[in-house]
């Protein structure tokens, strides 16, 4: 009862000391701006922002380097001034339609805008000719009257 007291007590320890490895080497909190409408509208404008490095998170979520480094572009064009659409078009002049979550629909982005739906039809329509051709593969066959009683006094039986 003693080693089991002692196993479980080591484990124990184990996790213990993984949590705090674990937490000493969490990074620090970004400082927020020492203005607060700045900071605000900084998470506005790049919550509609893709990261390029994570692709599935925002700017504003992301904990990458480069989307760190573009928080702090972004927040530097806020200080000089610039509109929220001067920064979005900044942006896009740099590193293209890409970084918008919602890029505009134009002939560079149709595929983008029209792609998913492409590609569910083409998958909708292959599936049905799929189907189709299986059901004149299988050969149908038909049950004798002796084997329809026999399925029908099975039935029966298992109620």
């Amino acid at each position: 009862m003693n080693i089991k007291f002692i196993k479980l007590q080591q484990f124990l320890s184990c996790i213990c000391l993984a949590l705090f490895i674990h937490i000493a080497h969490a990074d620090e909190a970004t400082p927020l701006a020492s203005d607060p409408a700045l900071e605000q509208r900084l998470v506005s404008i790049s919550e509609e922002m893709r990261c390029l490095v994570c692709q599935n998170e925002s700017l504003s979520g992301s904990r990458s380097e480069l989307a760190q480094d573009l928080r702090r572009e972004i927040r530097d064009l806020i200080k000089q001034g610039k509109t929220d659409a001067e920064i979005r078009t900044f942006m896009v002049d740099r590193y293209g339609d890409f970084i918008l979550y919602r890029p505009p629909v134009k002939p560079t982005t149709w595929l983008l805008w029209i792609g998913p739906f492409v590609l569910m039809f083409a998958g909708i329509v292959a599936l049905l000719m799929y189907l189709r051709r299986r059901n004149t593969q299988v050969a149908t066959t038909s049950l004798s009257d002796d084997e329809n009683k026999r399925i029908d006094a099975l039935l029966r039986d298992d109620k």
